[in-house]
């Protein structure tokens, strides 16, 4: 595992040479918030990156349910039983194991691997705007219908999931770059991650982080960018 620290935000990386899955400790004054929770293997690092950082975490927040953002939730919670768990309330629903569409919703199939021996449940159901500690959800949805970015107010730090990949370079989630594919094949609607972008590209962010790639540092020309290219790509409407 490979730690970076960004201001108030730990970066751990797991697999960084191979398939980098990323995982984040968020400090408060008192205590820490964990986004995502990596492969079944992750658990064990997590924990003793939060007994050096010498507080406890007492929140596990899930940008989404796919099968490399929540393998190590169930052995987390088992050592944090106290530890609150938030998802947002459409991801909820895969998180359930249910994978139907909702009314309204771009007829594209959920793609993506899901734990199907997950125990874990969400306690609490997120939304737009919510404040976690230092946190305020952001919905970005597109890889899943309901998926979640977590923009720390203090750092300026977007955590951001999937809804951008910077490993093979920085992309819009569904925009393949062939020396990392697998977010795009991952993705539900590439329309929808393009008007997410969008919306990641009005604020203020210092820091991009996302759940496999690089952190990157005033990102605003890449994103740009990446919305061009992403936006391209995309079938005309009739």
């Amino acid at each position: 595992m490979r730690l970076t620290k960004f201001e108030t935000v730990y970066q751990m990386t797991f697999m960084p040479r191979i398939f980098p899955v990323n995982c984040y400790l968020v400090e408060e004054t008192n205590d820490l918030t964990l986004i995502d929770a990596g492969m079944d293997f992750c658990g064990k690092d997590i924990l003793k990156t939060a007994s050096r950082i010498g507080k406890p975490i007492t929140r596990i927040i899930l940008t989404h349910p796919h099968a490399d953002h929540v393998g190590a939730l169930d052995s987390l919670k088992a050592n944090l039983p106290e530890a609150a768990v938030f998802i947002s309330e459409r991801d909820s629903f895969l998180m359930n194991g249910d994978l139907s569409l909702k009314p309204g919703e771009e007829n594209t199939p959920i793609r993506g691997g899901f734990k199907k021996d997950l125990k874990t449940r969400a306690d609490v159901l997120i939304a737009e705007g919510d404040l976690i500690g230092s946190l305020r959800a952001v919905a970005v949805p597109g890889h899943t219908p309901g998926s979640m970015a977590f923009y720390d107010t203090r750092s300026k730090m977007l955590i951001a999931g999937d809804a951008f990949q910077t490993r093979g370079g920085l992309a819009v989630t569904g925009d393949m770059r062939i020396l990392f594919p697998f977010p795009s094949a991952a993705t539900w609607s590439k329309r929808q991650a393009v008007q997410s972008a969008k919306k990641i590209n009005q604020m203020d962010i210092r820091f991009l982080a996302v759940g496999h790639g690089n952190v990157l540092e005033n990102p605003a020309s890449l994103i740009n960018a990446a919305i061009r290219r992403a936006e391209a790509k995309l079938p005309r409407q009739v």
